[in-house]
């Protein structure tokens, strides 16, 4: 087949890019650097400390920790990084497929609240095909988790297909409920600018627990009992369905590969999605690996460990 094929090469950023922020729950400030890397690294974060790598998590859904108000990744040894999901929303959105993310501290910056800054930073460095066919994981029966009013399911599908209802008691955001086939253009033009959000009753709590430290107007649409805090209001009228999906996006990320398949959550969030996510991979008979037809070959990329300890310091 040739190059009209649609995603048939993995893919990277064409050249290092760095954004800093905050975290929204440690309040820390926070520095990361994505790289570029070579076909088959898939998507991973480099945890940096005073110019030294100590540690490297794959971003897989074995390696999620927690997944209370965010999701949470780390490793054997204790290691972890928090808040990754807008981050990999980003990558996962533009269609890239392997990206070293070098990062000083444990927690991805929240920025504005969604993933259009990651994907501002991508779009300033561009991304680059690799030498090698894109894999995917083919979703080949329908896995479901249900939990009371919640539940979610990956059926079989071409392409990639996403389908999140919301509904919440608050007359802000009430029920909403949106569907979309996903690509870059349709990632960039309606996912990617909606914020995260939360209530204003909430904080004293999400503060007692040492939650939300960073969180602000700044970078979260903060609901009150009757209206929207921040003075801009909101972005989009289903922005709050729109961040879900987004979530989504960056949750499923964690598959390893980019999915083919058909998402519907209803009434879900992180714990959802991993769930969903996990009881795939775990049947065997639910999925398979098929790869793209090969193409002509493209410049190799390599990740120079040693570059990204010089970076870090």
């Amino acid at each position: 087949m040739s190059n009209r094929f649609i995603g048939a090469r993995q893919t990277t950023i064409a050249h290092a890019t760095q954004v800093h922020g905050t975290g929204v729950h440690s309040g820390a400030p926070v520095s990361v650097s994505l790289h570029p890397a070579a076909a088959d690294t898939g998507l991973r974060f480099v945890v940096t400390k005073r110019g030294r790598i100590t540690a490297e998590i794959p971003a897989k859904v074995s390696n999620v920790k927690n997944l209370t108000l965010c999701t949470v990744i780390g490793n054997q040894e204790g290691t972890t990084v928090s808040t990754v999901e807008h981050l990999l929303a980003a990558l996962r959105g533009l269609q890239i497929d392997n990206c070293i993310i070098e990062i000083d501290s444990k927690e991805v910056p929240i920025m504005d609240g969604s993933a259009a800054p990651f994907v501002e930073a991508i779009d300033a460095v561009g991304i680059r095909e690799l030498p090698a066919p894109r894999r995917f994981i083919k979703v080949l029966k329908t896995v479901r988790v249900e939990e009371g009013e919640c539940w979610g399911e990956l059926a079989p599908h071409s392409g990639f297909h996403l389908d999140v209802e919301i509904d919440f008691p608050s007359q802000i955001i009430g029920k909403q409920h949106l569907a979309l086939e996903m690509s870059p253009g349709v990632f960039r033009n309606e996912l990617a600018n909606a914020r995260t959000f939360g209530f204003m009753s909430d904080v004293e709590r999400l503060w007692k627990a040492g939650l939300a430290l960073g969180a602000n107007l700044t970078n979260t649409v903060a609901i009150g009992d009757d209206r929207i805090m921040n003075r801009e209001g909101l972005r989009d009228p289903l922005e709050f369905v729109r961040h879900k999906m987004l979530d989504a996006v960056g949750d499923l990320s964690l598959s390893g590969h980019p999915l083919l398949g058909a998402y519907r959550s209803v009434k879900g969030g992180h714990r959802l999605n991993s769930l969903v996510l996990q009881k795939l991979l775990e049947d065997s008979s639910a999925w398979t690996i098929v790869q793209a037809p090969r193409v002509r070959e493209a410049r190799p990329v390599s990740f120079d460990r040693a570059a990204v300890a010089v970076a870090a310091e």
